[in-house]
């Protein structure tokens, strides 16, 4: 988690915003001096709001900025125990007899003159930490984090481009795969049809997206593969379809939907076409219905997309016939994946490290670029690595310093980093609970409401949400 920890600023930002507001337009009484800095800081808050976005997503790849977010966050907390601080003191002063007064401010209750004091001090406390939090602020120029910056940005989809070429060795899926084409196979009749697969981040959905796309059951379609990544840009996805149904060399640049809608109707009318969206992240339902539309201009053609995406409810709405979740891969695969990336077969140690391996394996969780990343780690290891990665947390940032387990971080992260502010609230806040504790859902519901988090509606919403993305799962021995 502590990776994490810088982006849960924008969530823990809105907290103290909302805090903020609550103070100046409560009822709360206050000399005018600390009325004035809480409004300073508000208004600070708003500056760096707007940077936020730009910078979480680039902190997936770049340690300057996870490392600014991380300054950020640490103020955000420490004005947040100040508001609180000022408004216990306050509640205390106000109905003195509903909690335990030290001497010192039962004097500052009984001599009314004394009450400045304290609010001058808080005054002075808010201005520090508002012109610590403008130095901090003040660092975005310098990182170049403005708003909507699209210049020189490093942008962590980039790493993860994808194409439908297949990787000559697959382990697993096999069986996946064939209910998928079944599946499909009896939707195919239709002009569309849209078959999302669904799955935690390095599952191995883009994987098994390709062994489709290479089936003999597609060989006399006309293929296409885009992929979508984070940002979603309708114009760019219709112009990829166009390019490569296209015969002409030269890429489609049509800037206005309805000449992409025109150039569509004309290449899939009447033609078999396989079309695959990888790594599709917009959960707008107008988006994707706009989606949906621009697949089907094409009448008395046959269309069929498949659909890779982290989230449940994208998913559901972007379907035609029923989703495929897909589920983690067993330890004896994840075990095999890391076999066939370390070259363990041609190690003189093998049988000393097999034991080892099958432990390590385990905390894949079932997430084949883990299993393939660690295997690439694992390559160049001696048995006394082996055994020391056996028994350490291999998911800490300072252990994985190759390229390829780097990726398997920021692939996880990334899901996170995209996330509302809410829902990030929530998630992190699951941290208290030791790894695989089962945790009732009444209870979740009714902590986060009383950490005002959510009301108790909107939390069940945000559980289905995180269940959705993968993020919790359905206990094996109860129900929720």
């Amino acid at each position: 988690m502590a990776a994490l920890g810088g982006l849960l600023a924008a969530a823990i930002l809105k907290v103290v915003a909302d805090q903020i507001g609550s103070a100046i337009g409560g009822q709360i009484m206050m000399q005018k001096n600390f009325e004035k800095e809480l409004r300073k800081m508000k208004m600070a808050l708003e500056s760096v709001e707007a940077v936020l976005k730009v910078a979480e997503r680039r902190s997936i790849t770049d340690e300057p900025t996870l490392l600014w977010l991380k300054r950020l966050k640490d103020a955000m907390y420490a004005i947040s125990d100040m508001i609180d601080e000022f408004e216990a003191d306050t509640e205390a002063i106000s109905k003195p007899s509903a909690r335990k007064l030290s001497f010192k401010k039962y004097l500052a209750i009984m001599i009314p003159c004394i009450t400045i004091v304290p609010k001058i001090t808080m005054a002075n406390k808010m201005e520090k930490m508002r012109e610590d939090l403008e130095v901090i602020t003040d660092q975005h120029n310098k990182f170049k984090l403005n708003e909507g910056t699209n210049v020189n940005e490093p942008h962590a989809t980039d790493i993860r481009e994808t194409s439908s070429t297949l990787e000559t060795q697959i382990i697993g899926r096999t069986e996946e795969k064939e209910e998928i084409l079944a599946s499909l196979s009896e939707s195919m009749t239709e002009e569309i049809t849209i078959l999302p697969i669904y799955g935690i981040g390095g599952i191995g959905k883009t994987t098994l997206a390709k062994m489709i796309y290479n089936n003999t059951l597609f060989k006399e379609y006309s293929q296409v593969w885009v992929y979508v990544s984070q940002t979603f840009d309708l114009k760019k996805i219709g112009n990829s379809i166009i390019t490569q149904l296209s015969e002409k060399e030269m890429e489609s640049d049509y800037t206005e939907v309805e000449m992409i809608h025109k150039s569509l109707q004309k290449l899939i009318a009447n033609k078999k076409i396989l079309i695959v969206l990888d790594d599709l992240w917009e959960g707008e339902e107008f988006h994707l219905e706009r989606l949906k539309v621009m697949l089907s201009v094409g009448k008395g053609g046959n269309v069929v997309s498949i659909v890779t995406t982290r989230d449940e409810n994208i998913a559901k709405n972007i379907s035609t016939i029923k989703p495929y979740k897909l589920a983690p891969l067993t330890d004896d695969i994840c075990w095999s994946i890391i076999k066939q990336n370390s070259a363990f077969e041609s190690r003189r140690d093998k049988e000393q490290l097999e034991e080892i391996g099958k432990v390590i394996a385990m905390k894949c969780a079932g997430v084949a670029l883990a299993a393939k990343a660690l295997g690439y780690m694992l390559r160049s290891m001696k048995i006394g690595e082996w055994e020391s990665m056996r028994g350490s947390d291999i998911w800490n940032v300072s252990t994985l310093k190759d390229t390829s387990s780097t990726q398997v971080l920021a692939s996880l992260k990334l899901t996170y980093s995209v996330m509302p502010s809410y829902l990030k609230l929530c998630f992190a806040y699951c941290a208290i609970f030791p790894k695989g504790h089962k945790i009732i859902k009444g209870d979740l519901i009714h902590q986060w409401v009383s950490l005002g988090f959510s009301t108790c509606l909107l939390a069940k919403r945000y559980i289905n949400q995180l269940l959705g993305l993968s993020f919790l799962e359905h206990s094996k021995s109860t129900s929720w």
